[in-house]
């Protein structure tokens, strides 16, 4: 059991590559999978690691992968020589564990001493960066995600960490002085996500903004930030090619549901509203009362993460991210970013943007999608084209994608470990970020919080 640490440009995906054709071309078998859609694109062969194993969605201490005996992928599994695991940080732990049990439940068939090693004897390489968010606990505490990381499985004993430290981008860097601004820009990053600069605040860090990455802004702040990411001709919809490598992030869905609706309105072709048709799940539908609570104009004004809201407004142009896996082979993952060319009345046609499967267009369908949020005492079914506009999305969400140009808006600080990191870290360059600060309505401000948990590097 390895782990790769680094962070961006460090050669990770590089690896990767290498480690997969080295195997492949002897007649091995390797699989490659990825916490996330989007960064298993960057895999060959990759999947998401829940497709490939059968994790449980909603896993615990004692779960286990729905991997039958003697089945395909049980054959697979025997057969494969190495697993690779890449952005392994941002899972809960109980994934892993699911996955070593279940490969010893396998293994010990074909070597029963398998039974009492790690992963059934089969060779494991994660890799990641600990700077990155860590996994999603709801209303969980500091303690909670900490608890759910990978290292502090009772697997992490087993494992190796390598660490990758040399920029390998700083190696085609065409003058001396680009690739020293680079590397002064990739130290700056790396100590936001280590926390080692600004002043301590309440266990958090509160860092000075560089005036160069700032912007200043009077009266409406969403309408500078898009000026100055996106060009203004942003709105006569005949060349959208900077949506490829521009996105605005913000920590929250309010703000950016507000800076969406800001762009729409400046594109001024016709649009289509498409509205969901939402419905109790069957096993909580148990009495006439529960369906007369939950009425349909009620479970209309849910929002939740990872579904569609009630009513999406779309134009021809308009960038959309999906919110499902659909069909990883042609590229349609949950995080993959496409541009809307046609409006239909059932079915959209999408142009992806990114990616090796950039500017082929694909149809997209209404699905049923049924939310198991924790916050609601029910689950629900909401029929729905399962995308959300994305000229701004959420930092969660650009995690595992870069951009030439990154819009940093903060209308209140970042609230978990890693998100101030991933952020400023989605942009190649440093003259491609730019940061406007919000906090209680004042253009003055030049410092925000960096919130970094230190206790997850003790044992790194």
């Amino acid at each position: 059991m390895f782990f790769i640490y680094g962070y961006g440009g460090t050669g990770k995906t590089f690896i990767w590559n290498t480690l997969s054709a080295a195997l492949r071309s002897k007649g091995e078998i390797v699989l490659n999978v990825a916490s996330s859609g989007i960064a298993s694109l960057l895999l060959p062969g990759g999947r998401t690691a829940h497709s490939r194993f059968k994790i449980p969605i909603n896993v615990n201490e004692d779960s286990m992968c729905n991997i039958n005996q003697g089945s395909p992928l049980a054959e697979l599994i025997v057969k494969c020589k190495l697993i690779i695991w890449d952005e392994a940080p941002m899972m809960h732990k109980f994934c892993f564990e699911a996955l070593d049990r279940s490969l010893r439940d396998i293994m010990r068939f074909v070597n029963p001493s398998s039974a009492s090693t790690p992963f059934g004897g089969k060779t494991v390489v994660f890799g990641g960066d600990f700077r990155q968010i860590l996994p999603v606990i709801p209303k969980g505490s500091r303690q909670d995600i900490v608890f759910a990381t990978i290292n502090s499985s009772y697997l992490w004993k087993y494992c190796k960490v390598l660490r990758l430290t040399k920029n390998m981008r700083l190696q085609n860097m065409g003058s001396s002085a680009e690739a020293v601004e680079l590397e002064e820009f990739s130290k700056w990053i790396a100590s936001i996500g280590d926390g080692t600069i600004g002043s301590a605040n309440d266990g958090n860090v509160n860092i000075d903004i560089r005036t160069d990455f700032l912007i200043k802004w009077s009266g409406n702040p969403i309408e500078h930030i898009v000026n100055t990411i996106y060009p203004s001709d942003c709105s006569n919809n005949v060349d959208t090619s900077y949506l490829q490598e521009r996105a605005i992030l913000a920590p929250t869905l309010n703000a950016v549901e507000y800076v969406n609706q800001y762009m729409i309105s400046l594109n001024k072709s016709e649009g289509r509203l498409y509205r969901s048709s939402d419905s109790t799940s069957r096993s909580d539908s148990i009495t006439d009362l529960v369906q007369q609570v939950h009425t349909p104009e009620f479970l209309n004004s849910i929002k939740c993460s990872g579904v569609p809201n009630h009513e999406i407004y779309l134009k021809v142009g308009t960038p959309v991210m999906l919110l499902r896996n659909i069909d990883h082979a042609n590229g349609l993952c949950n995080g993959t970013r496409l541009k809307i060319t046609r409006l239909g009345q059932h079915v959209l046609e999408a142009q992806i943007l990114t990616g090796d499967n950039a500017n082929t267009k694909n149809l997209i369908p209404r699905m049923s999608l049924t939310t198991a949020d924790p916050r609601l005492p029910f689950k629900f079914e909401r029929r729905q084209f399962p995308l959300i506009v994305s000229y701004a999305m959420t930092i969660n969400k650009s995690q595992g994608q870069s951009f030439s140009h990154v819009g940093l808006f903060l209308p209140r600080p970042v609230f978990t470990h890693g998100q101030l990191y991933v952020a400023v870290s989605r942009v190649r360059s440093r003259a491609g970020l730019k940061i406007l600060l919000s906090e209680d309505g004042r253009n003055d401000d030049t410092t925000t919080t960096n919130v970094v948990y230190r206790e997850v590097f003790q044992n790194v």
